[in-house]
């Protein structure tokens, strides 16, 4: 009998202890703690607008984040020579060596050749190439790079060198069907760069004529330099270095020939004009014409391997940069700044503020797995952002969030995070209670275990 009177009284023991609050402290936001002064604002769309004017600057990654290893110029070094000069002599019998007839071919893109995307109706964009072409009255086109290829954004890079433009058209129509883009479109070439005849000697302007879509006759090419320039037309001569063959055609022969007018020229040919029949010079001029056109194209190669590597040394130093400043930040080297979660959240953690931007309440909440609901109060959340003003000797303002109604929580995503701020989330009165009843039952627990030792 007297140990169940003990155990009564143990009972009676427990639970007024409990009811006391002795037992549990449940956290809150209270108006002073130890003298520190207390101020709580509603949030609103207005104390919203208040609490973002207090100033902050997100810290910014490292330069090397924002820069990219593309960029530069090709370099070119050295003078190239200059054509020789051929000095008119007496000439004697001119040979007609005419070069072959050739059949028109078809001419075939090759590098430095813009192409133009455009729909088939005049003076109309691609809409459905959005992105990748632009209008046609825009002439934007896409230059056929070193490696035979156009870079079309959003689709990719194309290789189209070496094609006709039936073929390219072709090729271009099956990429943009299987990225699913309607190919309503038609190629043209508008600039052609990439094959060309040298005109020089006795015409109004010595050039460089390029090879079109037309086939290029001999008449056509002399008039497109100004027409022959000589004082007497029996002395003169029309040579044309092919491939490593010199031909002539007396410019008497010319004039008189329609056939000999409309023989085709080829990429590469050199056609010279004048008034000597010393072979040997206007060979030299077209081997020189030929050293020139290689000393270039070595000079581009090497320019383009130099900036290559330029471009490969800039990428590894910006790898490394990133890589380092990664690897600081992994190792707590690098100074953050932080929001803090406490109460009734998922985890109590911290929370680092992002680089370049602002962080809302609800980036915090909710990047960290928000709050219980069965334990947190949606009407008590705060956050706990001291004062940075000397005088006010620490004052927090306890910004508060009712989230009963859902439509308050808008104002979480408008509320800025500065560093040290606390996000606090109070229980819910249930849960205070239940938790001690829990500490309650567990002093009884070890109160009824004590009587029973002691009545044995």
């Amino acid at each position: 009998m007297g140990s169940k009177f003990l155990s009564i009284a143990l009972l009676s023991t427990a639970l007024a202890t409990a009811g006391c609050g002795i037992t549990y402290h449940s956290p809150s936001v209270k108006e002073a703690a130890a003298g520190v002064a207390v101020r709580e604002v509603p949030l609103t769309a207005q104390s919203v607008l208040v609490a973002n004017q207090s100033s902050y600057t997100p810290k910014r990654l490292p330069e090397a984040f924002y820069q990219t290893a593309g960029g530069g110029q090709l370099r070119f070094g050295g003078a190239l020579p200059s054509e020789p000069f051929v000095p008119e002599e007496t000439p004697g019998t001119l040979q007609l060596r005419p070069p072959p007839q050739i059949n028109p071919q078809t001419y075939r893109i090759g590098v430095g050749d813009v192409v133009l995307l455009a729909t088939k109706s005049a003076g109309s964009t691609v809409e459905e190439l959005t992105g990748l072409l632009a209008a046609q009255n825009r002439r934007q086109g896409y230059t056929v790079r070193d490696d035979g290829r156009i870079a079309i954004p959003e689709i990719g890079q194309i290789d189209i060198a070496g094609l006709t433009v039936e073929e390219a058209e072709a090729r271009i129509f099956e990429i943009l069907v299987r990225n699913q883009i309607d190919p309503a479109f038609s190629l043209e070439v508008s600039d052609f760069n990439s094959q060309r005849v040298a005109i020089g000697g006795a015409v109004a302007n010595s050039t460089l004529i390029p090879l079109t879509l037309r086939p290029l006759t001999l008449s056509d090419a002399l008039t497109a330099a100004g027409g022959i320039q000589l004082t007497n037309d029996e002395f003169g001569s029309i040579r044309i270095y092919r491939n490593g063959t010199l031909f002539q055609i007396p410019v008497k022969d010319f004039f008189e020939d329609p056939a000999l007018q409309r023989r085709l020229l080829l990429d590469g040919d050199a056609v010279y004009v004048d008034t000597t029949y010393d072979l040997e010079q206007a060979l030299s001029f077209y081997r020189q014409r030929l050293d020139v056109i290689q000393q270039r194209s070595q000079a581009r190669a090497q320019a383009i391997q130099e900036l290559e590597t330029e471009i490969s040394l800039r990428r590894g130093t910006l790898v490394e940069q990133r890589s380092n400043f990664e690897a600081r930040t992994d190792l707590g080297a690098e100074q953050r700044d932080y929001v803090y979660l406490t109460g009734e959240v998922n985890k109590q953690s911290r929370f680092p503020l992002p680089y370049g931007q602002q962080a809302s309440l609800a980036d915090v909440l909710y990047d960290s797995g928000g709050y219980n609901n069965a334990t947190g109060s949606s009407r008590h959340i705060y956050v706990l952002r001291p004062s940075t003003n000397p005088a006010e000797f620490g004052a927090v303002t306890a910004w508060h969030l009712d989230a009963t109604n859902a439509v308050n929580l808008s104002l979480a995503t408008r509320l800025e995070m500065r560093p040290n701020d606390i996000v606090f989330i109070e229980e819910q009165p249930v849960t205070k209670w239940g938790r001690s009843l829990q500490q309650a039952f567990g002093i009884l627990g070890s109160a009824v275990q004590t009587a029973t030792v002691a009545s044995n």
